[in-house]
């Protein structure tokens, strides 16, 4: 089973907009695993232009799923992430003025700060996910970090896929078979939708999990929340599904 984790930064976006409270965040959470989803994420920035720490606080302990937390591992990360105690916390190598995510981390160069990292968070009991380049040389390294999962990069794979989809995924799967092998779970994100997810899940089937954000809530204009979070759900090849 490879489980569908909504990113709900974008609602976060929508509400900071007219500065009040609508759409509500956590309501949007809970509706969301209502809805069948299997996790929440959130990425807190230090400028709090989407998700604000207190969504955080707030969230901790009414998400009954997944609760996923990323962000750059600073001090005011690492803090916020003790004290909310998700399920998983994903590591990202975005400076603060990052407007996404754009690669992943160079788990060689950052092999100390990341083993310190992963080490921190896994005493308080947090599973650690670092998110990573499909490049082969990152992956054993990422495993001497101690991490428990690795998130792939999938932009690359999401631009290509239109042109040639074989191609596109030909790397993610190599490095997913090295990472099943070193014992790490394998998670995914970056530009996922309902066009491309279906087959990367074909390609990968042992994912553990996707974390899907502005795709999901852009469709979700079109089809309704509850009906969205269905159809990824069932891009995925859950039983059980409905609607």
């Amino acid at each position: 089973m490879t489980k569908l984790s909504v990113n709900i930064n974008k609602i976060a976006t929508l509400r900071n907009a007219r500065g009040a409270d609508n759409p509500n965040v956590v309501q949007v959470a809970k509706d969301c695993e209502r809805f069948g989803a299997q996790g929440i994420t959130v990425h807190p920035r230090p400028d709090e232009r989407h998700i604000r720490h207190q969504d955080v606080i707030d969230l901790a302990p009414i998400v009954t799923t997944e609760f996923n937390i990323e962000g750059y591992p600073d001090r005011r990360f690492l803090d916020l992430v003790k004290a909310a105690k998700p399920t998983q916390a994903t590591l990202v190598p975005d400076p603060p003025e990052a407007l996404t995510s754009s690669t992943g981390w160079d788990t060689i160069t950052h092999q100390e700060l990341l083993k310190d990292v992963v080490s921190e968070l896994h005493e308080e009991g947090i599973r650690v996910s670092i998110f990573i380049n499909p490049e082969i040389e990152l992956f054993e390294p990422a495993k001497t970090t101690g991490t428990d999962r690795v998130e792939l990069y999938t932009e690359p794979y999401a631009a290509n896929y239109h042109k040639d989809r074989e191609q596109a995924v030909k790397p993610y799967v190599e490095v997913s078979n090295l990472a099943k092998e070193l014992g790490l779970g394998i998670n995914a994100g970056h530009d996922l939708d309902l066009h491309n997810l279906q087959f990367l899940k074909e390609s990968i089937p042992f994912m553990d999990e996707v974390s899907i954000g502005h795709a999901l809530i852009c469709d979700a204009l079109y089809y309704g929340l509850e009906n969205t979070v269905q159809m990824y759900r069932r891009k995925l090849d859950i039983e059980g599904v409905t609607g």
